[in-house]
């Protein structure tokens, strides 16, 4: 689609809204969630009488809450947000810097080329460092990068100590005071580093910029398509609002940019299941600001596999348990939005464990008729969510435009990543935060 689609539809005008500004919506999208969590729990009253006897009162009253009136409020926040979301115009026509692209590969051989291919067609005025740091590889990857002939390329070889100490073998070798984050099977948009750099020259207090990443590979199987919808609507949403209140809380390592030496004051990537969560939190936590800018694309590969879903999301969310374990203290440190956001995170293991051992049990239930745990309430969250989906989608839609992009039908993987997502995706977390929570071997 070559549309071309005036950037004022997209993003606010030149300097985006002011401080008090992001409070004040911050604030009106808060009030509207508490209310409507509040007039959830007077209509939750009978339900949880209801179930009292089942449950002990403080059991039900836990159990409304986890699996209807916080999920409740977190949506109408959720939505309240992206329906006054406004994002700073980018300035496109600004001198850039240099910028240095680190990539860590292990066994990437049948990626690199791909990933090269991207880099080779960015629209970016000045000089792009490409350094890549062979993890250790036991297949041609190595090969494969010494027979490049290519400007600007570092080829590094280091033993396998995995993906944080290959960031940081290569973090010493950067010369350019933006550095940009890219995994080896990230194909990027011909846009992506000159929007996404433009995003992080625009705020001197802004230490680090996620990219949008989209699943590259989404024809692969049913599972790439349901996930397609996860990273272009649900992954999307949240960044978009975490983001606005200039509080996002990864910048993952598929595509973000960094300012240089912000990263080499904190010492880099620790080593860390969730490496990038963790080194994100210590940006927030020294008091640094971090967005999105989701017109900065790259599409990634997927897992292609339940076993390959079920590994990485265990990853994520044990990545979040570490980040909570080395800096929690951002909640009462005040750190701006990010404190909120970071509280926020607390309440998902409970959140999570109550859907997988009370809401999908009280939906199987239902189906026979009892509904005991899947009623009236619970449902409320569907419409909710399907509105924050259409808002989306319009969002998502205004940035395909501008960055000549075409949506792809994909009508099973949608209505696999609306109805049966969340099924998925909860236990599989819990068992991500009980391996945590128990200090258990790590799996890469």
């Amino acid at each position: 689609m070559n549309t071309q689609t005036n950037t004022a539809a997209f993003e606010g005008r030149a300097g985006g809204l002011s401080r008090s500004g992001v409070a004040a919506r911050f604030i009106v999208a808060n009030l509207g969630a508490i209310l409507f969590a509040a007039a959830g729990g007077v209509l939750a009253s009978r339900w949880i009488g209801d179930i009292d006897e089942i449950f002990t009162l403080p059991g039900a009253i836990a159990l409304a809450a986890c699996i209807a009136i916080i999920p409740g409020y977190l949506n109408v926040f959720l939505l309240l947000s992206l329906l006054s979301y406004r994002q700073p115009k980018l300035q496109l026509d600004s001198a850039f810097p240099g910028v240095s692209v680190l990539i860590a590969a292990y066994n990437e051989e049948e990626n690199l080329a791909e990933t090269f291919r991207g880099l080779a067609g960015q629209d970016y005025p000045a000089e792009i460092e490409i350094i890549v740091v062979d993890d250790g590889s036991t297949d041609g990857t190595l090969n494969y990068l010494r027979s490049l002939r290519k400007p600007c390329l570092e080829v590094i070889s280091a033993p396998h100590q995995g993906k944080a100490a290959a960031l940081n073998t290569g973090l010493e070798a950067v010369s350019h005071r933006v550095l940009v984050t890219i995994d080896a099977d990230t194909f990027l948009h011909p846009q992506a580093l000159r929007r996404i750099v433009a995003r992080l020259l625009q705020n001197p207090e802004c230490a680090a910029v996620a990219g949008s990443v989209l699943a590259k590979n989404s024809r692969a199987s049913h599972f790439t398509r349901l996930q397609e919808w996860d990273y272009f609507l649900g992954i999307g949403a949240v960044k978009r609002q975490q983001s606005m209140y200039q509080g996002t809380l990864v910048a993952q390592g598929a595509f973000s940019a960094f300012r240089t030496g912000v990263v080499r004051a904190a010492r880099g990537w620790p080593n860390r299941i969730g490496e990038d969560i963790v080194l994100t939190w210590a940006l927030l936590g020294e008091g640094h600001q971090v967005v999105h800018e989701p017109t900065a694309i790259a599409f990634t590969r997927v897992p292609e596999t339940f076993r390959g879903f079920y590994r990485q999301r265990q990853r994520w969310a044990r990545g979040m348990i570490e980040a909570l374990k080395s800096h929690l203290g951002i909640v009462w440190r005040r750190r701006r939005f990010a404190s909120f956001f970071v509280a926020l995170d607390l309440l998902f293991p409970p959140l999570d464990l109550a859907f997988t051992l009370a809401f999908v049990p009280g939906v199987i239930l239902a189906c026979f008729g009892y509904f005991y745990l899947a009623g009236a309430m619970t449902l409320l969250v569907l419409p909710l969510t399907a509105f924050i989906v259409l808002v989306m989608l319009r969002y998502q839609k205004n940035v395909f435009d501008l960055t000549g992009l075409r949506i792809r039908r994909n009508v099973f993987g949608f209505l696999a990543y609306f109805l049966f997502y969340q099924f998925i995706v909860s236990p599989i977390c819990v068992t991500g935060y009980t391996q945590e929570l128990l200090n258990l071997e790590r799996g890469w």
